[in-house]
């Protein structure tokens, strides 16, 4: 099976904006997963958020497979924001009458159980850390890859 990455709002941003200080890193990024075979993943929920400020058809789509989320996800994306949540030390007095959850629980779900995705690829601080909270309970079968970090440091490839 080809393994895939799950990119987050946050690479796309940077994609398409070429003043964005990241935006070399995400270029660099996406040739090196097209270049390597890697599948590249795009949740509905991150083209959800894409939206509020750009338009659909900026989006590569052509080189994209959408992943929709569906009913296995919303259930685990329940247990991951319960996790999150009590690792937060959020009081259920403030999950009721309802919990808003976090996109990035959502998204984590979707990686998780994705047998092909390996990794979940941002600039956002925020994901990394809520990363952190859910491992210290259980074990994602993903990591995080952020753009940071030049994708030639991330793979461990010379520049020539």
């Amino acid at each position: 099976m080809k393994h895939s990455v799950l990119l987050d709002t946050s690479f796309f941003i940077r994609l398409l904006n070429d003043e964005d200080p990241l935006h070399k890193n995400a270029v660099g990024y996406f040739r090196y997963f097209l270049e390597n075979d890697i599948v590249l993943k795009f949740s509905t929920i991150s083209i959800a958020e894409y939206c509020v400020l750009g338009n659909l058809e900026d989006l590569p789509l052509k080189n994209i497979q959408i992943l929709p989320f569906n009913l296995k996800e919303a259930q685990k994306t329940g247990q991951f924001a319960n996790i999150i949540f009590a690792e937060n030390k959020i009081s259920e007095e403030k999950l009721s009458p309802r919990a808003i959850i976090p996109n990035d629980s959502k998204l984590f779900a979707q990686a998780d159980l994705d047998k092909s995705i390996t990794h979940f690829v941002t600039s956002d601080i925020r994901s990394k850390n809520t990363l952190a909270l859910l491992k210290k309970v259980i074990t994602p079968k993903f990591e995080i890859i952020s753009i940071d970090t030049p994708y030639n440091e991330t793979f461990g490839i010379l520049e020539l």
